[in-house]
């Protein structure tokens, strides 16, 4: 059994202990454990926070808010640089609204991770409203186009809140945050769910799954140095890769894609792989995680786990009788797994359930 300690605050999930590896932030909506809106427990020793729906301005809008789990673990690291956000009907286009999922994986530090949990959503929604059908933009939206400036304004911030305080100044809502320094950067791998389709951006080696029926179907690829196109990318940019514990950038970095890491470009970009799939109706679950999951286990496993867990053949060890949230259950069976396999990196895991509505009943 995880445990928190006594004297945590519970709005600090920064803050762990570094001799206990399984300390986690659990967060996650349900149709059973209904609430208000941000209200937190303490019932299992976890911290629960309900995710509210945000109440529709337009009727008409059609809504997805899909049941999810979302927890992050420092596991045997002795800082926390993971991030995950999750925001509700986040993005609109039209009458459509889009549920946010993200997990960012720091390196070098956590504040660029930071940056981007308080920051890409809001990022990606005002993109999509430039290019909405009531601004002109035509009635579809071109996800490739709309992601890739998203990831540059997002690495932009990054770059504007590491200058002069002028600089800082003049990116909204950056003002009062710690510099973050050339060395830091952060994965990003990011899921929009709608009604009719799952988008996915991915810049490193993060990774979004989907388990459609009894197949476990990638909607990112790992930007590992070594991957061919990768690394014919980096040596036409004249740099290199070097086997330094693992194939690096100049020996240095373990993905080819991040967001920050300004000592290292050009050779690390920012650019974002996007992907659009439309739900079919044998869409089972997402499962979005930090390579702090994904190097220990394969996506096949994940899939199986998550799916037993949704069935209820599976479930974590809870102090409670009943969990109502089978999403968040299976990302804490995921987060054990990967401890159990020996996994020495913070971990962070989401899972969407695309067949269940937060506000559907169970």
């Amino acid at each position: 059994m995880w445990k928190r300690d006594a004297d945590e605050h519970p709005a600090a999930p920064r803050e762990h202990s570094a001799d206990d590896s399984t300390e986690k932030l659990v967060d996650g909506a349900c149709a059973d454990d209904a609430g208000t809106p941000g209200a937190e427990r303490e019932e299992t020793g976890i911290r629960e926070q309900e995710v509210g729906v945000k109440e529709e301005e337009n009727e008409r809008r059609e809504s997805t808010c899909v049941s999810h789990g979302s927890i992050s673990v420092m596991g045997r690291q002795r800082v926390m640089e993971d991030a995950v956000m999750v925001v509700p009907e986040a993005v609109t286009w039209g009458l459509s609204s889009y549920d946010f999922f993200a997990v960012y994986d720091g390196h070098g530090g956590s504040s660029v991770a930071d940056l981007c949990r308080d920051r890409m959503h809001k990022l990606l929604s005002r993109e999509t409203e430039e290019c909405s059908p009531d601004r002109g933009g035509g009635g579809l939206v071109d996800w490739s186009k709309v992601m890739a400036a998203c990831f540059q304004k997002m690495d932009e911030e990054v770059r504007l809140s590491g200058g002069d305080s002028q600089d800082i100044a003049s990116v909204t809502e950056v003002d009062g945050r710690s510099s973050p320094e050339a060395t830091v950067g952060c994965t990003a791998v990011v899921a929009v769910v709608g009604k009719e389709e799952i988008v996915v951006a991915n810049c490193g080696d993060s990774r979004a799954v989907l388990c459609r029926g009894d197949d476990a179907v990638p909607l990112s690829r790992d930007h590992k140095p070594d991957r061919p196109d990768e690394r014919n990318r980096i040596e036409a940019a004249g740099g290199s890769v070097i086997n330094w514990n693992g194939s690096r950038v100049l020996g240095v970095l373990a993905t080819s894609r991040s967001i920050g890491d300004r000592y290292l470009e050009p050779y690390v970009i920012s650019v974002p792989e996007v992907t659009v799939n439309k739900r079919t109706e044998v869409d089972n679950f997402l499962v979005i995680a930090s390579d702090g999951l994904w190097d220990v286990v394969s996506s096949e496993v994940a899939c199986l786990v998550v799916k037993r867990c949704l069935e209820g053949r599976i479930r974590w060890r809870s102090e409670r009788e009943c969990s109502c949230n089978r999403a968040a259950d299976g990302a804490a069976m995921l987060i054990e797994l990967a401890i159990a396999r020996g996994s020495k990196d913070n971990i962070s895991v989401i899972v969407v359930d695309l067949k269940k509505s937060s506000s559907s009943s169970s």
